[in-house]
């Protein structure tokens, strides 16, 4: 049962990154796109995800969890092609091909398993590294922001209404979801990952762990409940600075892979995660593979176009958006 919540929590985010490149590829104002039933409804779709990865994570080990949210990237690409008619690379095939080899492989390898309550001990590590890499996450976006605000190039982009600029923002799928090159911005664009990544690691962790009172207001005195909420926010925002200042492909490669390997390296210590006797090695493999996949789909233009609908700001978004092709 958890395994197909998880699935379809893949399913939920893979659907809304696309209902959403969809209707931002719709000719309209920002307003309008804002109130667009298909934009929202990708709205509806990241959030549904968000929670049902959070009840997958109450029965299955977070390995298994996160190695099946990484599918959807493969998944995202899949939908990009027949809704957005972006075009599919050999490679991105076998990418998804090898993906569900390895999901499937990471499904055998484990079994039902309740989260159990954590040891005084355990949960204070996991809330103090959880606010800690939430806290790192919103400075490091903070910290881009004045720096974008100091630069005549960003203000030449963000300080004029969309109809007033001389250069037109990139076209939805566009690799970069900011014209301003060079290699400090994709250094601190892969920061930004990395530490969407850690911000993320630590909201599946926590999401784990996290003891669920009666009645339900008790639960807001658990700490590790801030943490689920404080790390998705910071995330959430730092995965969205660093798609501003670097390239899709690379960005979204480092963000899965420590998405998926922090928090199952963390988890089996810590959480006591179990894995089949004999299967150890097959799930290393597989999680690797699975990561090693995602990387392959991340430079996809499915990937591109889901994610520079997704993830662009207010300010970037054209009033006029260049046709689909």
């Amino acid at each position: 049962m958890s395994l197909l919540i998880a699935v379809l929590a893949a399913v939920a985010y893979a659907g809304g990154s696309v209902l959403q490149a969809a209707a931002a590829r719709r000719p309209g104002t920002v307003l309008a796109l804002a109130v667009s039933p298909l934009y929202l409804a990708g709205l509806a779709g990241d959030g549904g995800g968000w929670l049902l990865s959070l009840w997958a994570l109450r029965g299955l080990p977070v390995y298994v969890v996160q190695a099946v949210l990484a599918g959807s990237v493969g998944l995202t690409v899949l939908l990009a092609g027949m809704v957005l008619r972006t075009r599919l690379r050999r490679r991105d095939y076998a990418a998804v091909g090898v993906m569900v080899g390895a999901l499937a492989v990471i499904g055998l390898s484990s079994r039902e398993q309740p989260a159990a309550m954590p040891a005084h001990g355990t949960t204070v590590i996991l809330a103090v590294g959880g606010f800690a890499a939430a806290a790192l996450a919103g400075a490091a976006v903070l910290s881009t922001a004045r720096t974008d605000r100091r630069s005549p190039q960003a203000g030449a982009q963000t300080d004029q209404p969309a109809a007033a600029r001389t250069s037109p923002p990139p076209a939805v799928g566009a690799d970069r979801l900011d014209e301003r090159p060079g290699v400090g911005n994709e250094v601190s664009g892969l920061v930004l990952a990395g530490l969407a990544g850690l911000a993320y690691s630590a909201t599946a962790l926590a999401g784990r762990a996290v003891h669920l009172r009666t009645p339900w207001v008790s639960t807001l005195t658990e700490p590790l409940l801030w943490v689920v909420i404080c790390s998705g926010v910071a995330g959430t925002a730092a995965y969205a600075a660093a798609l501003r200042r670097g390239s899709v492909a690379p960005v979204t490669a480092l963000l899965w892979a420590v998405e998926v390997i922090v928090p199952a390296a963390v988890a089996v210590p810590l959480l006591g995660d179990e894995i089949r006797h004999g299967w150890a090695v097959p799930a290393v493999l597989g999680i690797l593979a699975v990561v090693g996949a995602a990387a392959v789909l991340a430079g996809s233009s499915g990937t591109a176009a889901s994610a520079g609908a997704e993830r662009r700001t207010p300010e970037q978004q054209p009033s006029e958006r260049a046709p689909a092709t």
